[in-house]
């Protein structure tokens, strides 16, 4: 039950006391209590809109579920495809964040054209009207027959309208516009979005309805309000760009498929366009030798390989200790391969300041990049140049070893692709062309003094 009273409601997150307080006891806001005349929901009562649950069915056993064809839609643009594991997940919930003007509603927009379903999308937008978002969609020449608009943030009547179209889509820009009475005043507060972002997606999944949310980002690029929305999703996209100009989708999770695939963009007047073979984007293009500090790696990220310039300049130290600059690859990883090779190969660095970056700028988290990043810092430290032809890749562990990596025989047929006419690793299959190496030593040896072309 619920009695009148009057309250005093924080107008950051909606938490309610019968008393004012200087500081909002849930969100820890100053001076935010403000009186109103409100209900006070005592005995339990949760203030969540009712939902029918006169005809939905009980508790099944697993073995009489059935999988049907076309769980999954074909959005369109094979980039996303890729990222999602496939394609759209029917009623999954994917959240997108990004910088502003990156291009999420840009992305949102292309996709809302090109998907391939039967059913209605509803475009939902908070923060611009219609006419903006139909100048948008004649730029980059969309198809909108397929598409309803709605502009709006209230929540109740964006479910009303969802009721009544049944969209096969929804797109969402942005979950920090709407707002919903029953979790406060003020849209963006943590209270809203985790109350609006629970009710849209229960909403989803219970109609068979995908869900796009787009979110803002914090200057820190993280998705912006409490961090239960990326728990409560099925899917989480970051949209970023990086030093080359090229623009990136990234899931950081997918319950439906992998989280190591790059969606890779281009953008100009007409819009995002997809990246068909990027494997060479990443290497910078030279005439004559390598400069030292120089070293290419094919790199795996989820299902194709690229090529990777590693860059890797040391300098005395000026401040009595080593320093490592590295944002593109873990420094700690930096550090380690150092120690590495100034055990097993006696080579110094702990009085060198390191740099170690990324040509084009994309960031490297896997183990095989490990060789390639001793050998960089191998050529910086003696000033002695990397073949021009040769590619290296492998994992290297404490002991000096050099381990396999995955996938190694389509690392070797992309460097070669990519005019790469020898390779270096732990090579496990036959190639007439590779230096079989086993430990550090060894493969620095091969690398720098016996290798002939």
């Amino acid at each position: 039950m619920a009695k009148n009273k009057s309250l005093f409601e924080c107008i950051e997150c909606g938490h309610q006391e019968t008393k004012w307080l200087g500081r909002c006891p849930q969100c820890g806001a100053w001076n935010t209590m403000e009186e109103t005349a409100s209900t006070l929901k005592i005995s339990g009562s949760t203030g969540r809109r009712k939902r029918n649950t006169t005809n939905k069915p009980g508790a099944a056993p697993f073995d009489s579920i059935t999988v049907e064809e076309g769980f999954r839609y074909n959005c369109g643009i094979k980039e996303i495809n890729r990222v999602l594991g496939g394609g759209i997940m029917v009623g999954s919930s994917i959240l997108l964040g990004g910088e502003p003007g990156i291009g999420k509603s840009t992305l949102m927009m292309q996709l809302a054209g090109s998907v391939q379903t039967k059913g209605k999308v509803l475009y939902i937008s908070g923060e611009e009207s219609a006419v903006q978002l139909k100048m948008r969609a004649g730029r980059i020449n969309v198809d909108t027959s397929n598409i309803a608009v709605l502009i709006e943030t209230d929540l109740e009547v964006i479910l009303a309208e969802a009721e009544k179209l049944m969209p096969s889509v929804i797109i969402l820009d942005s979950i920090q516009t709407i707002i919903s009475e029953e979790a406060g005043k003020v849209p963006g507060t943590v209270n809203q979005i985790k109350y609006c972002g629970h009710e849209l997606i229960s909403w989803s999944k219970e109609n068979n309805s995908a869900f796009f949310f787009i979110a803002h980002v914090t200057k820190e690029g993280v998705i912006a309000g409490p961090k239960v929305l990326e728990h409560m999703v099925d899917t989480v996209l970051y949209f970023d760009h990086i030093e080359s100009g090229l623009r990136v989708v990234r899931a950081v999770k997918n319950r439906f498929g992998s989280v190591d695939e790059l969606g890779l963009f281009t953008m100009d007047e007409t819009g995002l366009k997809e990246v068909a073979d990027p494997a060479s984007l990443f290497l910078t293009k030279r005439k004559g030798t390598i400069p030292p500090g120089i070293t290419a790696v094919p790199v795996y990220e989820g299902s194709r390989v690229l090529m990777i310039e590693i860059q890797a300049l040391t300098v005395p130290s000026k401040s009595g200790f080593s320093r490592i600059y590295s944002d593109k690859i873990d420094a700690n990883r930096v550090s380690k391969i150092a120690a590495v090779l100034e055990k097993h190969i006696s080579l110094k660095f702990s009085d060198q300041d390191i740099y170690v970056n990324v040509a084009g700028g994309i960031k490297l988290g896997e183990v095989g990049i490990e060789f390639a990043l001793a050998c960089a810092l191998y050529s910086a430290r003696t000033q002695i140049a990397f073949p021009p032809a040769l590619a290296v890749a492998g994992e290297i562990s404490l002991a000096g070893e050099i381990l396999p990596t995955p996938h190694i025989d389509r690392r070797i047929k992309t460097a070669s692709e990519m005019g790469f006419k020898y390779f270096a690793g732990p090579v496990l299959s036959k190639c007439k062309d590779c230096l079989n190496v086993s430990t550090i030593k060894e493969g620095i040896k091969a690398v720098f003094k016996d290798f002939k072309p």
